[in-house]
């Protein structure tokens, strides 16, 4: 029997648990995260500082916690944004199809030549640091996936019998799309946002941790890593601390994003509906790419 930590009813308790914390994340602080204290400075761990101070004083574990609000709210927000630009742009796109689903493939098709992480530090250098610099960058370089993955939903569906019905009835375009094509659209959507949203928070603390994201002193995981690394050798709890957490939310989203990846791409092996099995296949489509 093979062991499979994915199948493990600990891993959904891992993403409620964490779900939780970073909501509650400024009420569980036991100080306040922006208090500075000179003459506590580079503090070691104590029962009163769990994970020490920073060169401010600041406390580091209150700092974490408050940070996680702003790395992954910033995340999920900037994944919202980006299946908002990308799904009805992929919808109309496979349903017009022709013209305008060459233009707008062959469009998505120049923001896929570069790497994310080159545009998304162009995008946030150019314009500059900030919370709205930093989510127009990572919805620039995030809003193809989940255009051609609606796309691929819309291109298996169209040739429908129900969908020829629904032109005969006299439907437009529009109705189509949010009645018949968006329906079908959502699961894979959300295995693909869960896969998306490790990625991004790495993304968010990256492009922080280079100075182009919240600015100080907001905190915020990757720059307090950045902060961190000229006092390690001191005390190594500035880094480990938003590492750590960095870590732990990276890998719940991974395991959560593959099981959803199962569920919708068939890897489970389970008997599925002929539903359940369209979006799969759209959904190993838009993986593949």
């Amino acid at each position: 029997m093979t062991f499979n930590i994915r199948k493990l009813p600990v891993a959904e308790a891992l993403a409620v648990a964490v779900a939780v914390v970073v909501l509650t994340g400024p009420w569980l602080a036991p100080h306040d995260p922006l208090a500075v204290d000179l003459t506590n400075a580079l503090a070691p761990p104590s029962a009163d500082h769990w994970a020490g101070t920073d060169q401010l004083g600041r406390d580091v574990m209150s700092r974490v916690l408050t940070g996680g609000q702003t790395t992954v709210g910033i995340s999920l927000a900037a994944l919202f944004l980006s299946a908002l630009v990308g799904i009805p742009i992929g919808l109309y796109s496979g349903l017009i199809g022709k013209r305008t689903d060459w233009t707008l493939m062959r469009f998505s098709d120049t923001f896929m030549a570069f790497p994310e992480y080159v545009v998304a530090i162009v995008v946030t250098g150019l314009l500059g640091p900030g919370f709205f610099n930093l989510l127009l960058a990572i919805v620039v370089v995030k809003w193809v996936g989940y255009a051609r993955l609606a796309r691929s939903v819309v291109i298996q569906e169209k040739s429908k019998d129900y969908l020829m019905a629904a032109r005969i009835s006299g439907a437009g375009n529009t109705r189509i799309i949010v009645k018949h094509m968006f329906p079908h659209a959502v699961g894979p959507m959300l295995a693909l946002a869960a896969l998306d949203l490790g990625k991004v928070v790495l993304l968010v603390a990256s492009l922080s941790f280079l100075g182009l994201g919240v600015p100080q002193p907001s905190p915020e995981w990757g720059s307090m890593l950045s902060e961190g690394r000229t006092y390690f050798s001191q005390t190594s709890m500035l880094m480990l601390a938003p590492g750590l957490a960095i870590f732990i939310v990276v890998l719940i989203a991974n395991i959560v994003g593959d099981r959803l990846t199962e569920k919708f791409s068939g890897a489970g092996g389970s008997e599925e509906t002929g539903e359940e099995s369209k979006e799969k296949e759209a959904l190993n489509a838009a993986l593949a790419r």
